[in-house]
């Protein structure tokens, strides 16, 4: 029970974990990185800080980038929220400790693929991945680390040596600071949390968060015994009996919740969403609203019960809606395929959704998805759709068998010793969903949306079928429009091409001209230029932008160290004020633009800033600019 690492430090001779060939490349590293010299601190030993900083890191490094490879990626719960608490806790002992204020971890990855890569070959195959997820997690946190330490900071100096919940809280919540990191940050300016207090806040929280969802159920009505039994792969209506029923109240109202004995409903899981329908009852239609799977029970979610729940009903699923789904899921596979296809085995599947009207598909994926990967994808696709593959299922085969296969299990799914497969072509996955029987019947694929989701997750969305076409049918006739609009129908690429040209000569054409209207107007502007006070004001609305005001501001500047310049203009219906002072101003009465312009932007209802010399603002209420530049003349008394 010793250990590899302690039975490597016994056998090497050496004092510590840290200093055998296991840590040290990692180690020496992360010293060549913050220029320090491992060992050799001021205060060096076991205690000095950027020792223990240099062996924290590492420590962590190596748990992060081992999860990492196995599929756990950082997130807010669960697995995901330990790694982040990890990561975070080596960011912020790097930060403190070692100087390192730009991303560092993820620059040590290759020295521990380097080390392990050969034993353990999941982290040489993902080192790209670990690498880019360590690198955007480390830019998220260190974006407020340095706010949330000076907050901290004045925390404890108004807290004295105790640290209250609720600022614990405002730390976690508002930070981003694992309630480990606060404690040992306090700890090491010998301050206690609160850690009831802040338990009592997280609770809170999380009770709010179930207020807003939070549903009243009933006992059980028990009608019969047994579980229920999954008719939906083959059939869409079928006689059944209530099993167990309940009444449940939320904020939209009362519903019943239906336990049947057969049912050809599908319910949530695995990313597709659980069917709809009626049950029926001689001429009364109950609907089913939804269905989930609850433990070993379907529940049927409706709008009221059957006349006499002890009788036979119908279960009838909404079949064009589970047609939809069923396309939709099979797309997803097909899409999950053509992407490890073109992107690299690295990708893995971190999320779905299998709606109807669309799909959504999250994978582990450290850059932005290209156009032109894009259009490969959603071409390889299409072109499975029209090969028209059919389903090759297995509802009942061992797992090792399956893997055998080469079938695709998903990290975090649950798997019993007999799972079902899925087969269209070369794509085989574990999956207990609804598919189509042939791949043509899902009719197109076209990806609608490509956005990133997290550090390393990209989220793919796109439709299929009917849907597919109507979205190729709008976008035809929004082409068919534009032809319309265009001088060359024919060829309207070269048409938008040749606008696009003429637009930007006549821009330059206008900035051309607004920079002459500038240099005319610098000419004998200040000729309107009054003495107030052994000081010279300006102030006067010009037909100028933006822009404009402040080039013609930056003209004079130099040359007016005595001027307090005060420009109105109105533009796009809005008003505008820019405050020129000169430098002599500056230095003798500390007057200030960004003073001024404060001053006088309550006038135009507006409000702005910038700097001493030079400051803008802009306004909802042009007709104030005249009482603006009134009110200047006064700063000068």
């Amino acid at each position: 029970g010793m250990g590899f690492e302690r039975l490597c430090m016994v056998l090497q001779g050496k004092q510590s974990n840290y200093d055998t060939d296991v840590f040290q490349p990692l180690i020496q590293a992360l010293a060549k990185r913050s220029g320090r010299v491992y060992g050799q601190g001021p205060g060096s030993g076991a205690g000095d800080k950027a020792d223990i900083a240099m062996r924290v890191c590492a420590d962590h490094l190596r748990a992060i980038a081992f999860a990492i490879a196995d599929g756990q990626l950082p997130g807010n719960t669960g697995a995901g929220y330990v790694i982040r608490r990890i990561l975070r806790r080596a960011v912020r002992y790097g930060y403190s400790f070692l100087g390192l204020e730009e991303p560092f971890l993820n620059e040590l990855v290759p020295v521990l693929v380097g080390q392990l890569g050969g034993q353990f070959p999941e982290l040489k195959k993902q080192q790209e991945l670990i690498v880019n997820v360590v690198q955007e997690e480390e830019k998220s946190f260190l974006r407020t680390l340095e706010q949330g330490t000076k907050r901290l900071e004045q925390l404890i100096a108004e807290s004295g040596k105790k640290l209250p919940g609720d600022k614990a809280f405002e730390l976690y919540d508002t930070y981003g600071f694992p309630i480990d990191l606060t404690q040992l940050m306090c700890r090491e300016q010998g301050v206690e949390v609160d850690m009831a207090g802040f338990e009592a806040e997280l609770k809170q929280q999380k009770d709010r968060s179930r207020a807003a969802t939070a549903v009243q159920a009933g006992d059980w009505t028990e009608l019969g015994a047994g579980e229920p039994v999954f008719t939906g792969y083959d059939e869409l209506e079928g006689e059944a009996r209530i099993l167990r029923h309940r009444k449940v109240s939320g904020k939209g109202g009362d519903r019943y919740q239906v336990v049947l004995d057969r049912t050809p409903f599908y319910p949530e899981g695995g990313g597709q969403v659980g069917d709809t329908g009626w049950l029926v009852q001689g001429e009364a239609r109950v609907e089913v609203l939804d269905t989930k799977r609850e433990n070993e029970l379907i529940v049927h979610f409706c709008k009221a019960l059957p006349p006499d729940p002890s009788l036979p009903v119908i279960a009838r699923v909404d079949a064009d809606r589970r047609r939809s789904t069923m396309r939709n899921h099979s797309a997803t596979h097909l899409l999950h395929h053509a992407l490890r296809k073109h992107l690299g085995t690295h990708v893995e599947q971190k999320g779905s959704l299998v709606a109807p009207d669309r799909l959504r598909f999250d994978i582990s994926h450290f850059a932005k998805i290209t156009p032109e990967e894009l259009a490969a994808v959603e071409a390889d696709v299409n072109a499975q759709i029209r090969a028209d593959e059919q389903l090759k299922e297995q509802r009942e085969v061992s797992m090792a068998e399956a893997q055998a296969q080469g079938a695709m299990a998903l990290f975090g799914e649950k798997y019993g010793d007999r799972v079902r497969t899925i087969r269209f072509g070369d794509s085989i996955e574990l999956c207990g969903g609804t598919h189509v029987a042939h791949t043509g019947d899902i009719g197109q694929l076209r990806i609608v949306g490509e956005s990133a989701l997290a550090a390393g997750i990209r989220r793919l969305e796109a439709i299929t079928g009917a849907a597919a076409d109507a979205w190729v049918n709008e976008r035809l006739e929004q082409l068919e429009a534009i032809k319309d609009r265009l001088k060359q129908p024919q060829d309207p690429v070269a048409a938008v091409e040749q606008l696009l040209s003429r637009n930007t000569a006549l821009e330059k054409e206008v900035e051309q001209a607004a920079k002459e209207r500038v240099a005319a107007l610098s000419k004998d502007i200040l000729n309107d230029a009054r003495a107030v006070n052994g000081a010279r004001l300006l102030a006067k609305e010009v037909d100028l932008d933006a822009q404009g005001m402040k080039d013609l501001a930056f003209r004079l500047k130099d040359a007016n160290p005595d001027l307090l310049m005060v420009l109105g203009g109105r533009h796009d219906g809005k008003a505008l004020l820019t405050v020129l002072v000169g430098q002599q101003l500056i230095d003798e009465r500390g007057l200030k633009a960004t003073d001024v312009v404060k001053q006088l932007a309550s006038e135009i209802k507006g409000g702005g800033g910038g700097q001493p010399f030079l400051a803008t603002a802009g306004g909802k209420d042009p007709d104030g600019i005249p009482r603006a530049l009134a009110k200047a003349a006064a700063l000068l008394d």
